[in-house]
């Protein structure tokens, strides 16, 4: 049994030594002071386990075992994520053993034994659960082997302390330990009624003393503590670097080689502006957000650098400059078809063509003759009476006219159909030639279809064979 209780010790034992060490800041800790050693806890009775094991725990002067010098040393090292492996070795003189006999425990004096105790053991800190940076609660796990005058035996350990950190790395330490042999299944005493193999409390007072701990870049702050601690820095900075000395750390300075302020994180801002040199379209004028840090004088949302007219407030598709309205109507050139020439509105500032106005075009129109049965013009004074036609439609240049073409009944209805278009026709292209817009005309041919007089006396057909210009709508 005993060797079956060794061999579980060591394997404890080699199995936290082998715990794979991470990079923390004093990872290492050597621990002193002194022990006390309660073999009460095994002394067996009636009284059901817990009572056994945890009545009279605080019975120092009867029970306790305590060596009045620095009886126990520990050195033990970070794991991480919180937790940490050591090894302690302890040294005592057990002057009171407790036994239960005859219904009392009693306890008794076997023979200045002298005990010494090697162990492991896994610890979990409770400090940073509790985000404390004092008070640092802990349990831990583990195994050892006790020497006990001419007894040796293995033990499987758990404990419970509290470390009270006077600064970084000195703290006060207290902890209880239950060495329980017969959790591994080892004896209370042997057939002669001597100690063989007790379980027992140790308790421990001891200065823990942190060290190890690492300054990779040499600034005096430890890792721990340094924000950068790859980079040589400044203790205001938490370890970290200021290159350009403007009070701000350069890894939260989004300008760490140029003096700015805190409100744009580190970068300057030449013109006082709001706004990074780095992003102000104009970092010597005050300016913007909105115009990229440029001035915008006028107010008009065109920056004074893009605004052809700076001092007056215009349009962006104008560059900056306020629409014209060159012939004074009230409609903006861009919204006038007819900018040079004032009309309402409604009729997208053109002028409106009047009934008076069409009477007059037709007036004219009555006197341009045809060459009888031909398109051709007849009498030489035509061409003022084109003319006068063509300065009475300039006047309106988004007017659409038709120019209807009528015959009398002389002839074949084909025939007359035929030289009514064609005489409308003629008229169109006199004007376009003029300078009418021919998108504004249509020509149309009636022939003998739509007669004003009757056909049956000369002066009828003289009324039918007619060119007529309508305003269409």
């Amino acid at each position: 049994m005993k060797h079956l209780n060794k061999l579980l010790v060591a394997v404890l034992m080699v199995s936290g030594l082998s715990s794979q060490a991470q990079d923390s800041n004093n990872p290492w800790a050597i621990s002193f002071g002194v022990n006390a050693v309660d073999t009460r806890v095994t002394a067996g009775g009636d009284q059901g386990f817990f009572a056994n094991h945890f009545s009279q725990p605080f019975a120092v002067k009867d029970n306790w075992n305590i060596l009045p010098s620095i009886s126990y040393l520990s050195v033990a090292r970070n794991v991480g994520n919180n937790f940490s492996f050591g090894v302690q070795g302890s040294v005592n003189k057990i002057e009171k053993f407790v036994t239960y006999t005859g219904g009392n425990y009693v306890t008794s004096n076997p023979g200045d034994l002298m005990y010494y105790g090697i162990d492991g053991a896994v610890k979990y800190s409770f400090m940073n659960l509790i985000n404390s940076k004092v008070i640092d609660p802990n349990l831990s796990v583990g195994g050892g082997y006790t020497f006990l005058g001419d007894s040796s035996y293995g033990t499987l350990n758990l404990g419970a302390g509290i470390n009270f950190w006077f600064s970084d790395v000195v703290g006060l330490s207290l902890a209880t330990t239950y060495k329980g042999a017969d959790l591994l299944g080892g004896d209370r005493v042997d057939g002669s009624g001597t100690p063989d193999a007790p379980g027992h409390f140790q308790h421990t007072v001891g200065l823990t003393f942190k060290f190890g701990g690492k300054d990779t870049d040499g600034d005096g702050i430890y890792d721990k503590y340094d924000a950068c601690p790859d980079v040589k820095g400044l203790k205001q900075f938490n370890g970290c670097p200021d290159t350009d000395g403007d009070g701000i750390a350069d890894k939260d300075d989004a300008c760490p080689d140029v003096a700015g302020i805190a409100a744009l994180n580190g970068c300057p801002d030449s013109d006082g502006d709001g706004i990074t040199d780095a992003e102000d379209a104009c970092p010597k004028e005050a300016g913007t957000k909105a115009m990229k840090g440029c001035p915008d004088a006028d107010g008009d949302g065109v920056a004074d650098k893009d605004d052809k007219c700076p001092k007056v407030k215009g349009v962006k598709e104008n560059g900056g400059c306020p629409w014209p309205d060159t012939d004074g109507d009230g409609v903006l050139d861009k919204d006038d078809e007819c900018p040079k020439v004032a009309g309402p509105k409604s009729n997208k500032g053109c002028p409106e063509v009047s009934q008076e106005v069409i009477e007059k075009i037709n007036t004219e129109v009555k006197s341009v003759y045809f060459n009888s049965g031909q398109a051709t013009f007849k009498s030489s004074d035509v061409p003022v009476r084109l003319d006068a036609i063509t300065n009475i439609i300039k006047e309106y240049p988004n007017a659409k006219f038709r120019i209807e073409g009528h015959t009398d009944s002389d002839g074949s209805e084909a025939f007359n159909q035929k030289l009514s278009e064609d005489r409308a026709n003629a008229v169109k292209d006199a004007l376009v030639q003029r300078g009418i817009n021919g998108s504004n005309l249509t020509a149309v041919g009636y022939g003998e279809s739509k007669p004003v007089a009757s056909n049956k006396t000369a002066a009828g057909k003289a009324k039918n064979r007619r060119t007529e210009v309508i305003l269409v709508k």
